[in-house]
């Protein structure tokens, strides 16, 4: 078990999402960087769909009360153990009473913690993943507080852990999303398509894990942007009557009414987790099968580790 000291700005248990449940009217959710939770969980010899707590700007603080295996994976924070300094993307071995301390982040703006068994919590509609809007999934529905103690699963032996590491993740401030057009990218001119994938847009302070608010060039449409309302899916780009991009990210409604002229590639959506307020985003158009070769590249790669 791990026993919370200080539990940071937003930190929740989350694994990989909620799916098969959007006709029920529940979102997805699960977490923000799925590449990042897949590298933590690998790391401690987990599946990929292990719970972990993700944790966005501030960390937390926390005791260890027995020996477990841990990693932490995503953006570069200020990390220590007994007061020590550690990194991202290697595991560690605590013993009972060592304590983490996750401070504040130094790239990027979220991180991963994953222990070797994944954190114990009751499932709800098959997922581990905290909704806070409705407060259920990952530990009572809610944020992690001082004080709360999470259980940890049975884990498996691991030899060599200290062989088990990579590079550090690197973010900038200036990022490339590709996008497949779609699904209502008829309703935009030449003229909007060429503005949207040529133009830098610029991060809003209007960001959380339902969605990125970009400012820009407003793109007109060619008649009114409003649609019946059809499915959203993590990564769709709603263009609003202002003309403006928001992207929808892990907790974003099941439906939207506004015309979505491109979706963010899986690979991709893990960037876009990092990105702070004033970072800047360009948008790069390719096709579907380029799409799927990147997501089964990035799969392989994450599969073939250790």
């Amino acid at each position: 078990m791990i026993e919370i000291i200080s539990a940071g700005m937003l930190s929740t248990i989350q694994d990989l999402g909620r799916f098969g449940v959007m006709k029920d009217g529940f979102t997805q959710g699960g977490v923000m960087d799925a590449y990042s939770t897949r590298i933590a969980n690998k790391l401690c010899g987990n599946d990929a769909n292990a719970p972990v707590i993700e944790m966005t700007m501030l960390g937390i603080t926390a005791k260890f009360t027995e020996e477990h295996i841990f990693a932490i994976s995503g953006g570069r924070f200020d990390i220590s153990l007994n007061n020590k300094p550690i990194r991202t993307n290697k595991a560690y071995l605590a013993k009972a009473g060592d304590v983490l301390s996750i401070k504040t982040a130094k790239q990027g703006l979220r991180c991963y913690l994953a222990v070797a068994g994944g954190f114990d919590v009751p499932l709800f509609m098959g997922s581990a993943s905290t909704n806070l809007k409705i407060n259920v999934g990952g530990f009572d529905g809610r944020k992690l507080k001082a004080g709360d103690t999470v259980k940890v699963g049975k884990a498996s032996k691991l030899k060599n852990i200290e062989k088990r590491e990579l590079a550090e993740n690197t973010y900038d401030r200036i990022v490339t999303i590709r996008v497949v057009l779609g699904p209502q990218e008829d309703m935009f001119s030449e003229n909007d398509l060429a503005l949207f994938s040529n133009q830098r847009y610029t991060v809003t302070s209007d960001f959380d894990r339902m969605g990125i608010r970009l400012w820009g060039i407003a793109l007109r449409g060619k008649e009114k942007l409003e649609i019946i309302s059809d499915a959203i899916t993590f990564g769709s780009i709603q263009i609003t009557n202002s003309g403006m991009p928001i992207i929808l990210m892990a907790d974003h409604q099941t439906t939207g009414g506004y015309a979505k002229i491109a979706t963010v590639i899986s690979a991709d959506l893990p960037k876009l987790a990092q990105v702070k307020s004033n970072d800047k985003i360009n948008f790069e158009i390719i096709d579907v099968d380029t799409a799927e070769k990147i997501a089964n590249k990035q799969k392989k790669y994450i599969d073939r580790l250790f």
